[in-house]
């Protein structure tokens, strides 16, 4: 699977914030729902228009965009 497949960003749909599939379901919602402690059969009882590849996709895309060198603290 390709995240291009899965997770759509259109400047059009939810401000440009990544999405799937252009359904109008953020990635970081999905990940919040997930870090709340839903499961990923529960996220697709609730949303039956999800896939399990979708709810996958966001976490390899969440996965990707944490893969940094290092983390430098901004003083106020």
């Amino acid at each position: 699977m390709k995240i291009s497949e899965r997770i759509t960003i259109d400047p059009k749909i939810c401000h440009g914030k990544p999405c799937i599939r252009a359904l109008r379901y953020p990635v970081e919602t999905v990940l919040e729902w997930l870090a709340s402690g839903m499961d990923i059969q529960q996220i697709l009882t609730d949303y039956p228009d999800l896939e399990q590849a979708d709810i996958l996709a966001c976490l390899d895309f969440a996965a990707r965009i944490t893969q940094v060198h290092r983390l430098e603290y901004l003083q106020a």
